[in-house]
């Protein structure tokens, strides 16, 4: 029964916005994403919303998840940084994809519930309990999934990846925010590819723009 409303997101949900990689929908195959979602929360696990988490963080929806997967255009020989492990999904799709991944979590009861589900399905992964936009130790990473929006863009980011390392990130405020593809084509040269429209939650301390004030 959940195989078939699983499959029922892919096609309707995932493929239907442009996601055509078929690593990225098997690896939504194999990972059980209502084990990701709140109890009280498991009706949505596979609806076209974001679901719901404490410290009113949210799930991306399985769409964005997709989009973002497909971006990264991970082969599996990759070194990934995760900011923002809410419940672990995104994670546990990035481990499946890539050699291995760094995830940082801010809040502690969201960190200890990403463990949990990613330790149930034997995913390892090095989960940092920190604030990701504080967090710098001069490592280097093929590709970087960032999973809260940035307001204002920050060019740290771009900074921690290799020469032809790919970074995904949502730039802006609502009511509409830019997913964008940065990637790493010198020692100090990047390019931006714009990839989609959407709305997502911003990363705790993220810098803001200025209020105007009349």
């Amino acid at each position: 029964m959940l195989a078939d409303v699983r499959e029922q997101m892919i096609e309707q949900q995932v493929r239907a916005w442009e996601v055509l990689d078929e690593r990225v929908l098997e690896i939504f195959r194999k990972i059980p994403r209502e084990q990701f979602t709140p109890e009280q929360q498991r009706f949505r696990a596979y609806a076209d919303a974001e679901v719901p988490l404490p410290h009113g963080q949210h799930m991306l929806r399985p769409s964005v998840a997709g989009r973002l997967l497909q971006a990264l255009e991970l082969t599996g020989s990759e070194q990934v940084l995760e900011v923002g492990a809410g419940s672990g999904f995104i994670t546990a799709c990035l481990r499946i994809a890539a050699k291995r991944v760094r995830s940082v979590e801010i809040f502690p009861a969201l960190a200890e519930m990403a463990r949990r589900n990613l330790d149930a399905l034997g995913l390892d992964v090095d989960l940092v309990t920190a604030d990701g936009l504080q967090l710098d130790t001069g490592a280097r990473y093929s590709a970087i999934a960032i999973t809260g929006s940035l307001p204002v863009y920050d060019e740290r980011f771009e900074r921690q990846l290799e020469i032809g390392g790919r970074l995904f990130v949502v730039v802006g405020e609502p009511p509409v925010m830019e997913a964008r593809l940065i990637r790493r084509t010198g020692e100090g040269s990047w390019s931006s590819e714009s990839l989609f429209e959407t709305v997502i939650d911003p990363l705790v301390n993220a810098r803001r723009l200025p209020e105007f004030r009349f």
